[in-house]
């Protein structure tokens, strides 16, 4: 038996159930359109990020109304996901819903891009 396959398939559940926030976003990342390459709902046992980009150790992560509530539990993951080598940036779905722009080239500078460079945003 699989180790995490709880944790596979509500993965792949979470894929086929993006949020409005995250499709928004998943529209920018996908297809290298930022110039490297990111995965949605990545499982990195035990936990499931929202975005990665595997190739820059980067995870991005939407906090929605519910993590106002989980900041110990979202501090948790952060700390472990940095274990692995990871670095964690996160968003608000009011940020990618209002401030779509700014959101990409925060993940630009993230990744080590210079945001004044044109990409299909």
């Amino acid at each position: 038996m699989k180790r995490h396959t709880e944790t596979r398939a509500r993965a792949k559940e979470l894929r086929k159930n993006l949020t409005e926030p995250e499709r928004r976003l998943w529209y920018h990342l996908r297809a290298n359109c930022l110039g490297v390459k990111f995965q949605r709902q990545v499982v990195l046992p035990p936990y499931i990020a929202d975005f990665a980009a595997r190739s820059h150790r980067l995870v991005i992560e939407l906090d929605g109304d519910t993590h106002d509530k989980s900041q110990t539990y979202d501090a948790a993951r952060t700390q472990f996901l940095e274990t692995l080598g990871y670095r964690v940036i996160r968003f608000t779905n009011a940020d990618v819903m209002t401030n779509l722009d700014g959101v990409l080239r925060a993940i630009l500078i993230a990744l080590g891009s210079d945001p004044e460079t044109p990409h299909p945003l």
